[in-house]
């Protein structure tokens, strides 16, 4: 895809301040642990972002940016509201396709940002583009154009059919849906924490994982 390319990308983030942000992994780490380790998945996340082809990069932010935000996102300030309406409106303040994902998978590689936005970019290609996840939630999701409301508004969020019922509104709508893109494990635990850290050794999410894992030991 070239570099000029016609897609958005987005990262709907919280500000990584400890008690706010990542409370799943407490215990059994500290809020100052989780806090770091969400400042770590952010800066893998926007490399990632900042190393894939986009008309515009935007950080979908709760909270004030920090210097895990690279120079050259945009930052939205979410509004209120659920996960379904704060994703709902993101869509809806963004002219032509847009693909956009959590903060909960640091793994996530420029390559495969690149092809969901080649799926929406793509002349009579597919209307969206899903990211699964292990869990049964989904970790991406992408509109090529009509940011209509109700295409997320009202789908539950944080379940294990998460991913299915976006699916099926989605597909209820009349859209035809790429499912191609890979399934991952996103971080809500320490366990899965773990598990992505082992996917990828050379991220600042592994790091900080490994830092918060010897301070647990030393502490047992």
């Amino acid at each position: 895809m070239s570099l000029l390319s016609p897609v958005t990308l987005a990262v709907i983030a919280k500000e990584p301040v400890p008690g706010r942000v990542k409370t799943r992994l407490t215990p059994p780490c500290t809020p100052q642990h989780a806090a770091m380790i969400a400042e770590a998945a952010l800066r893998d996340t926007f490399a990632a972002v900042m190393a894939a082809p986009a008309l515009r990069r935007i950080c979908v932010l709760d909270g004030s940016p920090g210097a895990w935000l690279p120079a050259g996102v945009d930052v939205m300030p979410q509004v209120g509201g659920g996960l379904d309406e704060r994703l709902a409106a993101a869509f809806g303040a963004v002219d032509g396709p847009m693909f956009l994902i959590g903060m909960d998978t640091p793994q996530i590689t420029a390559s495969v940002l690149a092809n969901a936005a080649e799926t929406l970019a793509s002349p009579g290609g597919f209307d969206a583009v899903l990211g699964m996840t292990h869990d049964g939630g989904y970790w991406g999701i992408g509109l090529r154009h009509g940011h209509d409301p109700d295409l997320i508004r009202g789908v539950p969020m944080s379940r294990d059919d998460t991913g299915a019922q976006q699916l099926d509104r989605l597909l209820a709508k009349g859209l035809t849906v790429d499912l191609r893109l890979p399934v991952l494990t996103d971080v809500d635990h320490f366990a899965e924490a773990r598990t992505v850290a082992r996917e990828a050794p050379g991220t600042y999410f592994a790091a900080a994982v490994s830092v918060a894992a010897a301070s647990l030991e030393a502490a047992a």
